[in-house]
């Protein structure tokens, strides 16, 4: 309970900063910027070598790209059915695909299934969802926008040089090693910014104007990202015997709200802006029924 108090408490407190406009319109790029090098390198670098070299630690990103796969294809299966445009679909593409695993991730499973999960959470972060924001996230964008082009050459770049992702190859060096109390204090208090810090930049985020013609496809992106997505999770796991801490670990991350930054990368490469962010905010808001709903059935 104390963990939602807190998540509740920091996206108001975002929510209302943004209302009444305290702070400056890049306060939410400033504290997503320390998020990056700061707080989540922090618990990659605490968090990961906990784990123990197995299969498990494959497992998350396993079911991270075949829900993001197979969640693809109903989008664009959906789109032609409904005639959809490239602004509409691009839109669907990014936001009802790319899942909010880190900042919205790590406090809600943390909440549901305790910090034992957490290694998991940023393996499939890491390994899933941010791999795809650089890659699959770019050709999508530069495919249904006529705003930018694929250069691979960056794409290979923004992946090697992301700091979390640095941090994650750096911590799966030191699997099973236990740091000096010294390096773990200052990890520690580092890796404490991170909750508090990223639900505020959510609530500083959130957005809720849709126009009336463009309920239909926010309401089946949240329906294919809130629902859809953990039952594939599910019969995934199901179907290899993976319901384990790492498999079930993997369905509340694809049950996850819409990742924030593929909100606003959509917006920014002009494809359909307030529906883009409008999915976001309520995807973030319907989450924390759905993830309960999610826990009461596999918790």
């Amino acid at each position: 309970m104390d963990n939602f108090v807190l998540i509740a408490i920091a996206i108001l407190v975002g929510y209302t900063l943004q209302k009444f406009k305290i702070f400056a319109k890049e306060t939410p790029l400033i504290l997503n910027q320390f998020i990056i090098y700061v707080s989540l390198p922090a618990v990659i670098l605490m968090q990961v070598p906990k784990l123990t070299f197995s299969f498990d630690i494959l497992i998350p990103t396993i079911i991270a790209w075949l829900v993001m796969g197979i969640s693809a294809l109903i989008v664009i299966f959906i789109s032609k059915l409904l005639k959809w445009s490239n602004e509409v679909t691009g839109s669907l593409m990014l936001v009802a695909i790319l899942t909010n695993s880190s900042i919205m991730g790590i406090p809600i499973i943390n909440a549901y299934l305790g910090e034992e999960a957490l290694p998991y959470v940023l393996i499939y972060d890491q390994l899933g969802t941010f791999i795809a924001l650089a890659t699959y996230g770019t050709f999508v964008t530069a495919y249904y926008s006529t705003k930018s082009s694929i250069n691979s050459r960056v794409i290979i770049q923004k992946v090697l040089t992301f700091p979390p992702f640095l941090s994650l190859i750096f911590a799966l060096c030191f699997l099973g090693v236990e740091f000096n109390p010294l390096i773990t204090n200052v990890l520690s208090n580092f890796a404490a910014t991170l909750v508090p810090v990223a639900l505020v930049a959510v609530g500083l985020q959130l957005q809720f104007k849709v126009p009336k013609d463009e309920i239909l496809p926010l309401s089946i992106a949240l329906i294919i990202k809130l629902i859809f997505a953990p039952i594939i999770a599910y019969i995934v796991c199901y179907s290899f015997g993976w319901l384990n801490l790492a498999g079930i670990t993997s369905i509340f991350e694809a049950a996850m709200a819409p990742m924030i930054t593929a909100g606003a990368i959509a917006s920014i490469a002009g494809l359909a802006p307030r529906l883009s962010t409008a999915i976001v905010g309520y995807g973030i808001i319907f989450s924390f029924l759905t993830t309960a709903i999610l826990y009461k059935i596999i918790g």
